[in-house]
């Protein structure tokens, strides 16, 4: 165990050292796990998520299409008009990222809402890193919201038999829906203080955007659709929503090459597809495969509920705020498998509701991401798009942002839970 711990915590320490080469220093370590023997050859394919992977690529073709035909330049044009200043667009952007979030995932998300915050600050002359990490940063705070938001928010719901509904109103208390909200509107008004500064008014001229092509936005709502249907269905394949995001891409791509006849057409699409962003995604996967594998997850998860003791407040408390700190570094997904059935045995034995502690983790597991740029895929794939764009994202960057909006988010979260369900 004391080696995955020691490689694992030397990789996050180079990739945040070294920004620019993180998915190779990703894929190196993952690779170390594997040859090692520390991620055993039969648990490679099942630390992978072909999901997360298979959405990443599909969309990202879409979106190619998407800008292509010239949508978002025109959404901007909107989105300008409607606006008075470059921080009031900034928070707007961030707000709608958040909306989507609540029912499609979070990396088709920032994928979706980024080309028009790029075409708004290329309108305007601005730097594009704040926006599109008020956007990662706004999509994983709402992936808690709903039934359908997030992975985590799915395998809770399916621990405790929820509805859609149950996270709205559960046993006749407001769910967890208005404890993320109540955070929403208070980091957008963080995110609104860290824009103060972006008064410069928004030139209005009256004058819009001509759209080339409308089928790539047909496509894109799509898959807005198909995902948010998708998740209804019971017991599906667990790479479904890939598989939605890459054979609408496909469909995307035949439509191009018939309407072009040109091979062109299907190539400078794929060549759009960040490589590298996937690349750090494989990387990560495995490398929290290994020490899933050494029993380093289900340590730390142990140890998180028996650290409260039979206090339940404590417990609540020490579950919420580990909970922020750990999926800060690795993915919320395994410790959210991990820490379900933790929590329920520890209920059972202290014959306690598990409610509070159930909520306190996902809220903190799913919150946490925002604290670091690697600590959540929409993260990632929000860096990745700055970096094709050729912005490269320091981790202050990050961080002046990450951190302030998480604890406005977290803060009010935690107390709104704990009045609910605790006292």
């Amino acid at each position: 165990m004391i080696p995955a711990i020691i490689l694992f915590a030397l990789t996050y320490v180079l990739i945040l050292v070294f920004s620019k080469y993180r998915p190779y220093i990703a894929l190196a370590s993952g690779v170390l796990f594997v040859v090692t023997g520390m991620l055993p050859l039969g648990d490679v394919f099942g630390s992978i998520d072909f999901n997360v992977l298979l959405m990443i690529a599909g969309t990202m073709g879409i979106v190619a299409l998407f800008i292509e035909s010239k949508m978002p330049s025109l959404l901007a044009d909107l989105v300008m008009e409607k606006v008075p200043t470059v921080q009031i667009a900034a928070v707007a952007m961030a707000l709608f990222a958040g909306i989507i979030s609540a029912f499609v995932d979070n990396v088709a998300t920032v994928l979706m809402v980024a080309p028009v915050a790029l075409e708004i600050c290329k309108k305007l002359k601005t730097n594009p890193v704040p926006f599109i990490i008020g956007i990662a940063v706004s999509s994983n705070l709402q992936g808690a919201a709903t039934l359908v938001g997030d992975t985590t928010a799915i395998m809770l719901g399916s621990a405790l038999d929820m509805s859609f509904l149950d996270f709205i109103i559960y046993n006749g208390k407001p769910g967890i829906f208005f404890a993320v909200e109540l955070g929403a509107v208070l980091s957008a008004l963080i995110l609104a203080v860290l824009f103060r500064k972006e008064k410069k008014p928004i030139p209005k001229t009256g004058e819009r955007t001509k759209v080339t092509d409308y089928v790539p936005t047909v496509l894109l709502v799509g898959v807005i659709v198909a995902l948010i249907g998708a998740s209804f269905i019971p017991n599906k394949p667990d790479i479904t929503n890939g598989l939605i995001c890459c054979v609408l891409m496909v469909i995307g791509l035949v439509y191009n090459f018939i309407r072009k006849k040109n091979i062109s057409a299907i190539i400078e699409p794929v060549k759009q597809i960040d490589f590298e962003t996937i690349g750090l995604l494989l990387g990560l996967f495995l490398m929290i495969g290994g020490i899933s594998a050494q029993g380093v997850i289900d340590a730390a998860a142990n140890l998180l509920a028996k650290a409260g003791g039979g206090n339940i407040f404590f417990l609540y408390t020490v579950v919420t705020w580990a909970s922020v700190l750990i999926s800060a570094f690795i993915d919320n997904i395994p410790y959210v498998a991990t820490m379900i059935p933790v929590i329920g045995g520890l209920a059972t034995a202290l014959d306690i509701d598990p409610t509070v502690l159930y909520f306190g983790l996902l809220s903190g597991a799913t919150l946490g991401g925002n604290c670091t740029p690697i600590g959540a895929s929409a993260n990632i794939t929000g860096i990745g798009i700055l970096r094709k764009e050729g912005y490269e994202v320091k981790n202050s960057d990050f961080f002046k942002i990450g951190i302030p909006f998480t604890l406005a988010a977290i803060i009010p979260a935690y107390i709104f839970l704990w009045i609910f369900y605790g006292v």
